[in-house]
């Protein structure tokens, strides 16, 4: 699917630099965000650190944090570079 997906952005005319990597970035927020989404998730979550509305609270306000850093600073960014 990452192969459709920025083959689309692309044709739709955004660079094609840009769209990998935002692609990239977004696909590595699912690790954290769930308590079982990635490998140690379910031993912090299990072992009692964190009730579930701390997790998926803090997780949120982490992805879009996240999302913000690599969308408004990294797009500068790859402007300055001139990426995009």
């Amino acid at each position: 699917m990452y192969a459709a997906f920025p083959a689309a952005a692309v044709a739709t005319g955004a660079p094609p630099v840009m769209a990998a990597l935002v692609l990239g970035f977004i696909s590595s927020l699912y690790g954290g965000l769930t308590s079982y989404a990635s490998g140690p998730a379910p031993l912090h979550f299990g072992a009692g650190y964190v009730t579930l509305a701390e997790w998926w609270r803090t997780r949120l306000a982490t992805a879009l944090a996240n999302i913000v850093i690599w969308m408004g600073v990294g797009a500068l960014w790859l402007k300055v570079l001139g990426h995009w």
